[in-house]
């Protein structure tokens, strides 16, 4: 029984391998914490870009880097989301989250879609994942 309730909270890897990008969906997303604009995530052409704004630039000197994110003056680019970013989305066995995408027709295939409806708020950090 416990290991039926720990496999409906983890992320099953299998499923997880399935999320992807769509190449033809594009999304844009700020990152904010005390109403301070600290990034911008977006998506194009099914890669992931990551910057510092000039907001979090000014203000640099106050918070901390984002881990994986160090140099404040690039663009970070990748084929796969960052897990700062994917911890956000939960796992998609859980009963209540399946239940969700169902509810809702939202592909558990499509990395956008799903950050989009689960990636505003995360009990791990204090950062508040916009859609722009």
């Amino acid at each position: 029984m416990l290991r039926k309730i720990k496999n409906w909270f983890s992320k099953n890897e299998e499923l997880e391998m399935q999320v992807q990008i769509p190449k033809d969906e594009e999304a844009k997303f700020i990152l904010m914490v005390d109403n301070i604009r600290i990034g911008e995530l977006y998506c194009q052409k099914g890669e992931w870009y990551f910057k510092y704004t000039d907001d979090f630039k000014n203000h640099s000197n106050e918070y901390n880097r984002i881990t994986g994110f160090s140099d404040i003056n690039k663009t970070y680019k990748s084929e796969t989301l960052w897990p700062f970013f994917q911890i956000r989305i939960p796992g998609l066995k859980q009963p209540a989250i399946q239940e969700i995408l169902t509810n809702e027709k939202i592909d558990k295939e499509n990395e956008i879609a799903l950050l989009k409806r689960f990636g505003k708020k995360t009990i791990s950090n204090p950062y508040e994942l916009i859609l722009a």
